[in-house]
């Protein structure tokens, strides 16, 4: 969430950031009263409180019909400070729930508008020319089946739509992206960590995924935990509610974990193969730092994904996503997005968000700095979401015969092996 001293100092700005998000800009001035209300009856508790203890201190002195005066007084006193303090209780609640439905600030940079207004930043390496190679590219799902290495027709009798089975070759490759993605973040400096598949509402909530992401979200009635989408959120509530040095920062960490979508509003989108699937792993890059040191950091998060892109050789563009599609948390967000041959287009393998103070002020995380204590800022990138990564090498380094061939990078976390082969089943 944001700070409200900014709210109070600047409205206009948090309006224009609600305008950019397509947002409601009323909830600003709702958000202006309740907090106004919030600080004149916290005022006013303390004005009565004051006058209950120096009555307090006179009736004891006191005797006869100006004791008994008193003792009136005192009554009412008692009763007006148990309302002032139900008052106090109820706009602090109504402040914090208004602020809490309030997206982070957008960055000034960031372009105006929806999921289509985006801008290209960059654009890595050039797509396979199919056609000069005399070659019609199989999708995914077919070069999957040929390759023993995809079974979604198990998946959907087993556990319904979306989901699937990596066998074979499938899962080798999978174990070898997710390593290969941990050998590159511990390289870099990053802390591996295997982070839990459920977490509190606290946690949910904390980063931001009960807003606008609700959704999509998979909710555990009966235990209230949350299944995560991401290992952001498992990541984010790490240090929660705690204290970090500021010259121990920036803290990085790979976390690893499955991941769990509904795909809401998504039917009828990439139904075929593995693309849009309900369950799937992915290593994700989580950072706490200063707050001066975000941007910079959030630049070196794109770094670090593009290197990832360029070793598995896959042409790719950079992206900086539209006010409009950047989810309540992000100040601003790039997404890398991988060329899909026998899609036409590109689309998004990964994704690096600079959320600033937002998160950190909803978990409670802060930074102590010359015996000063205030938020820090945290950022996130997906390095590597196994399935839709799993995709974009099928369909980019397939051969004539049905054959994929393995990245070099890639090799050594498979044995060596240079090529996948088709199987006979």
């Amino acid at each position: 969430m944001i700070d409200l001293r900014l709210l109070r100092e600047d409205p206009d700005r948090v309006r224009a950031s609600q305008r950019a998000r397509g947002e409601d800009v009323g909830l600003v001035d709702a958000l202006l009263a309740a907090d106004e209300r919030r600080r004149s009856s916290s005022v006013r508790f303390d004005e009565l409180r004051s006058e209950q203890k120096a009555l307090g201190k006179l009736i004891p002195k006191a005797a006869g019909d100006e004791k008994a005066e008193l003792l009136k007084k005192a009554g009412e006193l008692s009763a007006a400070v148990k309302a002032a303090d139900a008052e106090q209780d109820e706009a602090a609640e109504e402040t914090q729930r208004l602020l809490l439905q309030l997206g982070n600030l957008v960055h000034p940079d960031v372009p105006v508008g929806g999921e289509d207004d985006f801008r290209v930043l960059e654009t890595v390496g050039t797509p396979r020319d199919f056609a000069a190679e005399g070659i019609t590219p199989k999708d995914h799902l077919e070069l999957g089946e040929l390759l023993g290495a995809i079974d979604t027709e198990r998946g959907a009798k087993v556990s319904g739509s979306r989901f699937y089975y990596l066998t074979g070759v499938g899962a080798l490759l999978e174990f070898a992206l997710v390593n290969a993605a941990m050998a590159q973040a511990t390289a870099a400096g990053f802390t591996p960590i295997l982070t839990p598949a459920l977490v509190k509402p606290k946690a949910m909530e904390g980063t931001g995924f009960l807003g606008q992401a609700a959704e999509d979200v998979y909710h555990l009635d009966k235990d209230d935990l949350y299944l995560v989408g991401t290992s952001e959120v498992p990541l984010a509530a790490y240090h929660m509610d705690e204290i970090l040095d500021a010259d121990r920062l920036p803290r990085r960490y790979a976390g690893f974990s499955s991941c769990f979508r509904r795909e809401a509003g998504s039917y009828g989108k990439d139904t075929r193969g593995i693309f849009r699937v309900h369950q799937f792993d992915k290593v994700e890059m989580f950072v706490y730092t200063t707050p001066e040191e975000a941007e910079a950091e959030h630049q070196r998060l794109l770094e670090w994904e593009k290197q990832w892109l360029t070793s598995l050789e896959l042409p790719f563009r950079v992206i900086d996503l539209a006010s409009g599609d950047l989810g309540s948390s992000a100040t601003r967000k790039f997404d890398c997005e991988a060329w899909i041959p026998t899609q036409g287009k590109y689309r998004e393998l990964t994704s690096t968000s600079n959320t600033t103070e937002f998160q950190s002020r909803r978990l409670s995380i802060r930074m102590r700095e010359d015996k000063k204590v205030r938020p820090l800022a945290t950022l996130n990138g997906t390095l590597c979401a196994v399935t839709r990564t799993i995709v974009a090498i099928l369909e980019n380094h397939q051969q004539a015969d049905g054959s994929v061939r393995v990245p070099e990078a890639l090799r050594p976390f498979l044995g060596g092996r240079e090529v996948l082969e088709p199987v006979t089943r």
